[in-house]
């Protein structure tokens, strides 16, 4: 696993704990270390197994605990209709017409991610676990010490989330649907396999969240439901075309906490590749979620940035380098006008920024106040920088700074810093294109 430096998550079919999982056991994380990891969680060698099953044509594999509470399972109804998995003694759990089985009517999925942590209590008997006795059972686990601090962090974060919906104290707080065992070994199987591949980088796609609506005990919820729209915060996310609860709790809590970026896939070259299965075969998309694992494809910085742009026909043409000024001095990366001709066959204008996109609101503020378009739109793309850096030659001139860029160790390009050399030229009355030839001769001959 050593060398293995970018990990991509593709959640086009959502996310659920499970899925993760079994994404990255399809990747070669051997089940046999990960029961090891799991400690008490995994009672016996049974306790968790894996089955490769079939998803709109891709092959995968499913992630499965047994849960705790077998002898009711059966007497759960689900809407969408129930589908039970015949692989294993131990598999006996109705799904959801998503495949990611949730805690809204109380499935008991085993191995699926099935939970919603706004489930409540009902009559028959269910693991609702305070944050205290969730700790406990994780310290039974054989994680790393910064492992099970990073497993309590993010059932902290669920008990949050629980919290703010409920309007509970956090001492009060019951992890119903999050608080039964396969929850729990969805989290810390998920901890301890990202600590074991230790990517450099993680990266996810946008989530596909699914649609319309799921029930719970008290009614019809919206897709995402409240615990999970919680989660998603700050996320990108977006209404795939599936009538159905694609991202739940975990699947947010876990993307969320481990994906230092989102966006398209990275420039990579992929060594290992995972596929992830939900319980149910939907009939327009595999109910997969995929993971990327390889190296960086180059050592140049590879990232998204967001594209914002607005025409601009009835402003004063003098505005526009106090525009520029301004929007750079915020963290623009660039920013340029285009000449264009608009409606009713006016000459207008056209503002391009680039920045990365945690600085677009900021950015887009000041586009509103300083000039006088209405509206802007934006898009994210994928942008790849060679490696810049910047070296002092001696030229019988004078220093001269270098900027040299590279690819991989090669350098592609080299070019005098123009303010040292606009600087030399006005100091020595020379024309600038020699002081520019001068500093070249100096830098290849060194």
């Amino acid at each position: 696993m050593i060398g293995l430096t970018t990990l991509y998550f593709d959640c086009f079919s959502g996310a659920s704990g499970d899925m993760i999982l079994g994404a990255l056991l399809d990747a070669g994380l051997p089940l046999d270390d990960l029961r090891h990891a799991l400690g008490s969680l995994a009672v016996d060698r049974d306790a968790v197994w894996t089955d490769r099953v079939t998803r709109t044509g891709v092959t995968a594999t499913k992630f499965h605990v047994r849960g705790e509470s077998a002898a009711h399972a059966h007497s759960h109804d689900h809407d969408s209709g129930a589908q039970h998995a015949h692989h294993h003694p131990h598999t006996h759990a109705p799904k959801d017409s998503s495949g990611h089985a949730h805690g809204h009517a109380h499935t008991h999925s085993h191995g699926e991610d099935h939970t919603h942590s706004h489930s409540h209590s009902h009559s028959h008997e269910h693991a609702h676990r305070t944050l205290p006795d969730i700790f406990t059972l994780i310290d039974g686990s054989a994680l790393s010490r910064s492992g099970k601090d990073r497993a309590k962090a993010l059932f902290t974060r669920l008990g949050e989330a629980e919290a703010a919906i409920h309007g509970t104290p956090m001492n009060q707080v019951h992890l119903h649907e999050v608080g039964a065992l396969d929850s729990i070994v969805d989290i810390v199987g998920t901890v301890y396999a990202l600590e074991v591949l230790a990517p450099a980088r993680i990266v996810a796609s946008p989530l596909n969240v699914g649609s319309g609506t799921i029930r719970s005990a008290h009614g019809l919820y919206p897709v995402p439901a409240p615990a999970t729209v919680r989660l998603l915060q700050n996320m990108p996310i977006y209404a795939g075309l599936q009538q159905a609860e694609m991202v739940t709790p975990t699947g947010a809590l876990l993307i969320g906490a481990y994906a230092e970026s989102y966006g398209p896939v990275p420039p990579m070259r992929i060594s290992r590749v995972g596929y992830g299965a939900g319980a149910r075969d939907l009939p327009d998309t595999p109910n997969v979620l995929r993971v990327l694992i390889g190296e960086a494809a180059s050592n140049a910085a590879a990232h998204s940035v967001v594209v914002v742009e607005a025409e601009i026909d009835d402003m004063n043409p003098q505005i526009f380098g106090l525009l520029m000024e301004r929007l750079l001095a915020e963290g623009a990366l660039d920013v340029f006008y285009t000449s264009i001709q608009m409606k009713k066959n006016r000459p207008g204008t056209l503002l391009t920024i680039v920045a990365a996109p945690e600085a677009r609101e900021r950015l887009t503020a000041i586009v509103f106040r300083e000039t006088t378009t209405i509206g802007v739109r934006y898009r994210e793309m994928a942008r790849e920088c060679l490696d810049r850096t910047v070296v002092s030659i001696d030229t019988p001139l004078g220093a001269v700074r270098i900027k040299v860029a590279s690819r991989d160790g090669e350098r592609l390009n080299a070019s005098p810093e123009f303010d040292d050399c606009v600087r030399i030229a006005r100091e020595r009355d020379l024309p600038l294109k020699d002081v520019q030839a001068a500093a070249m001769k100096a830098f290849l001959d060194r």
